[in-house]
């Protein structure tokens, strides 16, 4: 009776052996596996289109679809996540060589889905709302910017870079363009603005309306656009322009050479003939960067008001190191020997 009730209290112990046995691969199985990876992280941000946008944490993969935004994103120091942009992206010199996915207006899908992007940055004023409805289809984060003056562009430059997770190169950019624009304004205080065309494009003749941002980048120079349309892109008639009667008429450029030959094809009509300022050959061209709602815009903002106002600036003092040098046509007069 004592032996076999030893064999039954054995039993038990016997089948505890057997079950830790096979418990022992399972758990050397468990220890073997990696942890998980935690779950990814989302911000809700509200863009300037008052669209509610879920953009991943941290931002590691950007595509620019506006020649500004690839600017901003350089400005911020943030290029190393750009892996793509547009056609015309063309400044640093270092965009050039970014992966191209079409222009502004066509861009491809496709090619921005297979770069797998966390988040695409677009415009209002030059991206079609076609384009974000496609990425959105994908679940591609899209974050559209609509500066319309110097300021908000500013601003605008400074949430970006909160976004991209590099606040306090937002700020600093920020602190540096609005002492420049704050030291401007004091310079030009009391000096009567001067009135201008100013040439987006020359055959048919289309300016610049009062709410854009380049008309606020006008009177920021000391300057006063004479269109006084309500549109952003107005075309106007020459003879308008002839009784309207600029001072000065502005062209931006990339090379002075560009822009001497758009003068002289529109000197060369009969009323354009009989403007004063085409007379005097009161011309400037300042960079193709005020045409931009990018922090370059500053610098051809001051090159701007150095050509319109040259008594605001000694000849022996030093131009800003941000500034591009200016664009001259050659023998021009009537910029008052601005440096």
């Amino acid at each position: 009776m004592l032996a076999g009730r030893k064999i039954r209290m054995r039993a038990p112990w016997a089948a505890l052996g057997l079950l830790a046995f096979l418990a022992a691969p399972l758990a050397a199985q468990n220890r073997a596996l990696p942890p998980s990876p935690p779950a990814p992280s989302f911000s809700d941000v509200t863009d300037e289109a008052g669209r509610t946008v879920r953009v991943p944490q941290p931002v590691r993969r950007i595509i620019s679809l506006a020649p500004s935004l690839t600017e901003t994103i350089y400005e911020l120091g943030a290029q190393d996540r750009l892996v793509a942009d547009t056609d015309y992206c063309d400044y640093p010199d270092a965009a050039r060589g970014k992966p191209k996915v079409g222009g502004a207006l066509n861009p491809s899908i496709e090619q921005i889905a297979a770069l797998h992007p966390d988040l695409v940055l677009l415009t209002r004023d030059l991206n079609r709302y076609e384009t974000v409805l496609a990425l959105e289809q994908l679940d591609i984060p899209v974050y559209a910017v609509d500066p319309r003056t110097v300021e908000q562009m500013i601003s605008s430059s400074k949430r970006l870079a909160e976004i991209l997770g590099v606040a306090e190169a937002g700020r600093s950019l920020g602190e540096d363009l609005e002492k420049r624009l704050e030291n401007l304004r004091t310079r030009l205080a009391g000096l009567p603005a001067r009135r201008v065309l100013f040439v987006v494009w020359s055959d048919p003749l289309i300016s610049a309306g009062q709410k854009t941002f380049i008309a606020d980048a006008l009177r920021r120079a000391g300057a006063l656009s004479i269109v006084e349309s309500e549109q952003d892109w107005p075309q106007l008639s020459l003879e308008e322009v002839v009784r309207l009667h600029p001072e000065f008429i502005v062209f931006a450029a990339a090379h002075a050479q560009n822009a001497e030959k758009e003068f002289t094809a529109l000197s060369a009509r009969p009323v354009w003939r009989e403007m004063e300022a085409v007379k005097n050959r009161k011309i400037v061209v300042v960079s193709e960067a005020v045409n931009r709602p990018a922090p370059r815009m500053v610098a051809a903002i001051e090159d701007l008001a150095r050509q319109l106002h040259p008594e605001a600036f000694p000849p022996d003092e030093k131009k800003s190191p941000a500034a591009p040098p200016p664009a001259r046509l050659a023998n021009s007069s009537g910029l008052g020997g601005a440096s």
